[in-house]
């Protein structure tokens, strides 16, 4: 285990990183690493929606960039650029993902699947209400991409690494040069966010954020 100020110093080295270092590369081990974090992110009854779709080719960024526009620099620079994408209507508790990950991946035997299933379905359809509409769902599965996020962009602080998330984007225009692509398929997955990884370029600005008092209430 690391001890409490190195986790610190890790969260002040972690800033969203504008512009990086073209002619620095991460080592494909290192960046493995940051996917793994991405991998092995907790989710909602563990169902995992997300996929990470590290675009590499120049042509595609290219593509990306006039619909970016909170990426103006750090598409063409970034060392690594991941779209995280995110299940539509395969995350239903009647969806065929997860009827996968119940049977392929957890292997849980038929009266746990039958079981699952029933809590399942009881927090889709009157804990949190995500079946009223096919946005409340997908918004869902985004929440928990973030978590993945998150972690891959401290697990990359961690070893050194830039990064910086982007949001900044026309989600309809930027989904439809990725399905023209062949990396996403628009009926089955939308994009929830986007990241940069690489190495800074400038110095890092002074980290502001609010106080203590004014984030965090004891009660």
């Amino acid at each position: 285990m690391i001890d409490k100020q190195t986790v610190l110093d890790v969260f002040h080295f972690r800033h969203a990183c504008k512009e990086f270092d073209p002619a620095k590369k991460i080592p494909a081990e290192d960046f493995e690493t940051i996917l793994e974090t991405g991998r092995l992110s907790p989710s909602s009854f563990g169902y995992e929606p997300w996929q990470f779709v590290v675009i590499q080719d120049p042509a595609l960024r290219d593509k990306l960039l006039p619909v970016t526009w909170g990426a103006q620099k750090q598409l063409p620079t970034s060392s690594h650029y991941v779209a995280i994408l995110v299940r539509k209507g395969g995350m239903r508790y009647d969806g065929a993902h997860i009827e996968h990950m119940m049977h392929d991946v957890y292997k849980f035997p038929p009266e746990r699947v039958e079981g699952r299933n029933k809590v399942y379905r009881k927090f889709q359809e009157s804990d949190f209400k995500l079946l009223d509409s096919e946005r409340a769902l997908f918004d869902w599965g985004c929440k928990q991409a973030y978590i993945a996020l998150g972690n891959m962009m401290t697990a990359a602080a961690m070893i050194g690494v830039d990064s910086c998330p982007v949001e900044g984007y026309d989600q309809a225009d930027a989904e439809a040069i990725l399905a023209e692509a062949g990396v996403l398929d628009a009926k089955e997955w939308g994009l929830a966010v986007m990241v940069a990884f690489g190495y800074r370029v400038k110095p890092q600005s002074t980290k502001v954020r609010q106080p203590m008092a004014d984030v965090v209430k004891w009660v």
